[in-house]
Order: structure tokens, then C-alpha cells, then sequence
């Protein structure tokens, strides 16, 4: 390991030594604690973005479309679904090894005249019954199941998809989630919302402090863990044969077939492995906001973490996370006025607009982003010139 490298390494454990220790000092801040949560869900979102387009070329619109199937799907399971120790022989049900999985109808969940079937089944059930919701962690795995279902379905439709057809297709595919959600109201709650519970409901002990269940400490904890799991099996896929192919891929797509590479597998990969780590993002994100509603799907939501990533540096993960915390920041330091002098100026009208700019500014000027630039020159590591066809055509064979 060279020392560029080995400064990379320290650089970042230092880094992570920093946020893990950060709640000590902002505990009396739940404004600061928010906003990291939320910087660092971006920042999952911005660079997973950033493997499927700036690796993989994949222009995508649709990757608020996967984060918000991975929080349904975990919403719904909690709204719907309750485990009892015994049948109750008035709700659906399935049973799994000696625990009854029983789903709940629409009417029984709302605030209607009509009981709850489990309330009714309460009187017939033995007694020491025990009717619970679904764990957290369980909603989780059934977010990530569905992101990775969905990331599958869609990467194998839009195969032969490139750029704007790509991006009208993605599109499309959100805003028909979009309507589907906001419609069916029995089911989603529509515009309303689906409530989703903390992510520990009855509250947690961290390095020998008890924490409640509205406590912004397990949230941050969480989404850190996410971030940095995410982060790490990300740049360990752009760093193997998996990243090599991808950008292959991107660069010329028949050329890298040509080589040997199989197309139709990674491109579909590259979409499964970002709708996962999406879908698990939202899932947490969910648990922590407490409602999911269809509004997460507008396209301004979309553009935002697109933006977040180009401004940061498409072609790098570290770039891409590090923009989105920036910019959230930014965002929300320009929520506030300035006084200039004898002037007062209000930036909550005006920070979107510095916000374009400077997304404008940097497609004009720096293509490769702002922070990308800046952490090469501060590595400066002694990379080879050799071509991403060149070296794909040598770890293409014999098994890619």
C-alpha cells in the first residue's frame, strides 16, 4: 500500500471515528441530529445513483420510485399485518411454525365503525394469547426483498432502453407508482399517508445509555450503518470486475459484448444492487419520519439527488455522498435571512435558485463535479493510463 493510500485510509477512519462519536456532542441539538439523518439518507441515495449512472451509465429517473417501494412495503406489513400465538379464526390467516401470521382487511385498520377483527377474535382466543406487530427488522428484509424484485423487473425491461428513452421510461414508471399510491386509498391511505412506527418502538440502550423511542440517536446510529454497509459494498463492486465491466458498458456497449462481457447481466445487476440499497434507505427513513405518503415520488425529489450527485461527482461514490451532505446543509443554512449591511435578504425564496445556479455552473464548468476534482487532487494517486476496454478485455476471460 502506497502512502497516497494509506493517507486515504487514515483520512477515513477518522472520519467515521468522528460521525460515530458526533451524537456526544450534538445530543442537545435534535435540529443538527435531523439534519444529519436526513444528509446521510441522501447521501445512500446520491451514491447509489451515482454506480448505476456515472458507473453503469444507466440514466435513471425512477431511483425515488425504488426507496419508496422499499418504505411501503415495510409500512404496509406493520399497517396490516399482526403475528398472535393463536388462530383467531375471523382474520386471514397463515401459519408458521406455531406463530399465526394474520392479515388484516382494510376496514379493520381505519377509523370506521367496523371492529378490528382482532379485537372481535380477542374473546375466543386462549388465554396468554399474544398479538403483535411485525418487528422492525422484518419490514426491512421485506423492503429490501421488494426493491431488489422491482430493481430486477425494471433493469430487464429497459435493456435495450439508452439515455432520454431510459429516462422517459424510468420517469414513467414513477409517476405511474405515484398515481397508483395516491388512488388507492383503502389500501395506501392516498395522500394521507401510511404511519409507520419508530425504529424501536420501545426504546433502546447505546453504549450504556437508555434511549426512548423518539430519541434521534438509534435513527442516526441506523442510517450511519446503512450508510457506511452501503458504501462499502458499493466500492467494493466499482473496484472488482463488476465495476470494470459496468463502465465498459457505459463507454461502448457492443464493443464490451464484443470482449466478452455480458451485457444483459450486469446492467440488470446494476439496477438490483441500487434499488436494494434505495429501498433500504427509504425503509429506515420511513421508520424515522413516522408517515410515508406518495409525495416522496414528485420529480422534484428525483431531481435533487440527481443534482446532489453531479455536483458532488458522478464517477465517484465518496463524491457523491459527500455532495449530498453538502448540499443538505447548504439547503438548510439558506432557509434563514441575512443582513447586509442595512438589507435584509430572505433566502428562503431565493436558495432554489442559488441551488440551480450553482448546478448550472458546474455542468458549464466542472463536468466531473465540484468535490471529485478536490479529492483527486488531495489523493493524488498514480493512476495507470491504460483504457477501461483494455483491461476489461483481460478480466473478461474466461468466466465473465
Amino acid at each position: 500500500m502506497n502512502l497516497n493510500r494509506m493517507g486515504g485510509w487514515v483520512v477515513g477512519t477518522l472520519g467515521v471515528i468522528a460521525l460515530l462519536v458526533a451524537p456526544v456532542w450534538l445530543t442537545n441539538s435534535p435540529y443538527l441530529m435531523h439534519l444529519a439523518i436526513t444528509s446521510f439518507f441522501y447521501a445512500i441515495l446520491a451514491s447509489s445513483w451515482s454506480l448505476l449512472a456515472g458507473y453503469a451509465g444507466q440514466f435513471s429517473f425512477g431511483h425515488m420510485a425504488f426507496m419508496a417501494i422499499g418504505a411501503y412495503s415495510a409500512a404496509l406489513m406493520g399497517y396490516y399485518v399482526r403475528f398472535t400465538t393463536a388462530a383467531t379464526n375471523l382474520c386471514r390467516e397463515l401459519s408458521l411454525g406455531g406463530i399465526w401470521i394474520v392479515l388484516l382487511n382494510p376496514q379493520g385498520v381505519t377509523q370506521t365503525n367496523t371492529p378490528n377483527c382482532l379485537e372481535m377474535a380477542k374473546a375466543t382466543m386462549p388465554v396468554g394469547a399474544i398479538i403483535m406487530r411485525p418487528p422492525v427488522w422484518a419490514g426491512l428484509l421485506a423492503g429490501i426483498l421488494m426493491g431488489a424484485l422491482f430493481g430486477f423487473l425494471v433493469g430487464s425491461l429497459v435493456l435495450r432502453l439508452r439515455s432520454t428513452y431510459l429516462a422517459l421510461f424510468t420517469i414513467g414508471f414513477s409517476e405511474i407508482l405515484r398515481a397508483v399510491i395516491s388512488a388507492e386509498i383503502d389500501i395506501t391511505q392516498g395522500q394521507s399517508g401510511l404511519k409507520m412506527s419508530p425504529l424501536f418502538p420501545g426504546g433502546i440502550s447505546l453504549f450504556g445509555m437508555e434511549f426512548g423511542a423518539a430519541a434521534k440517536a438509534p435513527p442516526y446510529y441506523a442510517m450511519l450503518l446503512l450508510f457506511l454497509i452501503s458504501m462499502a459494498i458499493m466500492g467494493w463492486l466499482a473496484s472488482s470486475r463488476f465495476g470494470l465491466f459496468i463502465r465498459a458498458i457505459r463507454e461502448d456497449e457492443e464493443a464490451a459484448a464484443a470482449l466478452g462481457v455480458h451485457v444483459v447481466r450486469y446492467k440488470v445487476l446494476v439496477f438490483v444492487v441500487t434499488a436494494t440499497i434505495a429501498a433500504a434507505a427509504g425503509v429506515i427513513q420511513g421508520h424515522y419520519i413516522g408517515i410515508i405518503t406518495p409525495n416522496i415520488l414528485i420529480i422534484l425529489q428525483m431531481s435533487l439527488v440527481i443534482a446532489m450527485a453531479v455536483i458532488g461527482g458522478l464517477e465517484s461514490l465518496v463524491s457523491a455522498a459527500i455532495g449530498a451532505i453538502i448540499i443538505e446543509f447548504m439547503l438548510e443554512l439558506l432557509r434563514n435571512s441575512f443582513d447586509i449591511g442595512p438589507f435584509s435578504v430572505d433566502m428562503t425564496t431565493w436558495r432554489l435558485v442559488f441551488f440551480g445556479a450553482l448546478l448550472m455552473l458546474t455542468l458549464r464548468f466542472r463536468r466531473n463535479g465540484l468535490i471529485h476534482p478536490l479529492i483527486t487532487w488531495f489523493s493524488r494517486r498514480n493512476v495507470g493510463q491504460e483504457t477501461v476496454a483494455n483491461r476489461a478485455a483481460a478480466a473478461a476471460a474466461p468466466d465473465a
